[in-house]
């Protein structure tokens, strides 16, 4: 089968080489003359494909959802069928993979701290009760006062949970302007992501295997 874009090329080339006019070019080749002369009305994507490609090669374990959210936070107005679409035509999906899952952060440098709010760590701690059984703990610090603003025990913290418990802390202490984590699950998922957004709060990833870049807990 003949594709509309390939009949306007046939038309246009024959009508250069043989100098006949477009009706006799259509009917030679047996193509609809407004199909050739049909132009699209789509607008130009190339600005949001190329910064879709540069968020997915910092985020390579973010699918569009996920990308999605982070280009609205920059402004982005778009359906999520369109965004899947440009999506999957620039060929971003990301591919399944065995052994340990570990999302990618940001490389982006930070900032020192000038003040309160400007910037909490978060990080999450597990231990175990004498019979076993796990808990984990959401450790949030103040980096520039070095204040804990909250220790949270629970044997289950997911991250609808984490954006909650730090709604409370938002309640008291203000809204800080940057976040500094890990790429755990709870912190990179959608929960997280909406939460950030709609707080207007920056969230710096740390790189894989660099603790030390969330030295602060």
């Amino acid at each position: 089968m003949v594709t509309p874009a390939a009949r306007r090329e046939a038309v246009a080339h024959l009508r250069t080489t043989f100098e006949v006019s477009e009706r006799r070019a259509c009917k030679a080749l047996g193509a609809d003359r407004a199909s050739v002369r049909y132009r699209s009305g789509r607008a130009d994507d190339a600005a949001v494909r190329a910064r879709l490609r540069e968020l997915a090669a910092i985020r390579r374990r973010f699918g569009y959802r996920r990308l999605l959210v982070l280009m609205r936070r920059e402004g982005l107005v778009m359906n999520h069928k369109k965004f899947r679409r440009l999506y999957r035509e620039e060929r971003l999906q990301v591919r399944r993979r065995g052994g340990r899952k570990r999302a990618l952060g940001t490389r982006a440098p930070m900032a020192i701290p000038q003040g309160a709010n400007q910037r909490w760590s978060l990080e999450f701690l597990s231990d175990a009760f004498a019979d076993g059984r796990r808990f984990r703990i959401l450790a949030v610090v103040d980096d520039f006062t070095r204040e804990c603003l909250a220790l949270v025990a629970d044997t289950s913290l997911p991250g609808l949970r984490a954006t909650r418990e730090l709604d409370v802390i938002i309640a008291w202490r203000g809204r800080p302007a940057m976040c500094l984590s890990d790429n755990g699950t709870e912190l990179t998922g959608m929960a997280m992501l909406r939460f950030s957004q709609e707080r207007q709060i920056e969230w710096h990833y740390i790189a894989p295997g660099k603790p030390t870049q969330n030295a602060f807990i």
